[in-house]
């Protein structure tokens, strides 16, 4: 539950989980593409949302 509070507690984060709950099934360009941080930003908000059991990723290609 801790992680979850602390994945939540930060608004990029909440922000990514609005924009996934919105449009489901996003790039990691997409997603990018929306925000104003950098590609590693967002794959490590990325990683804490799912570690916190928020988010499931699925990887693709190479």
């Amino acid at each position: 539950m801790d992680a979850g509070f602390k994945a939540l507690a930060d608004p990029t984060r909440r922000a990514l989980l609005d924009e996934l709950f919105r449009h489901g099934g996003q790039t990691l360009s997409a997603l990018e593409a929306r925000f104003d941080i950098t590609r590693f930003a967002v794959m490590k908000h990325l990683k804490l949302l799912e570690a916190a059991g928020l988010v499931v990723t699925r990887r693709r290609g190479r």
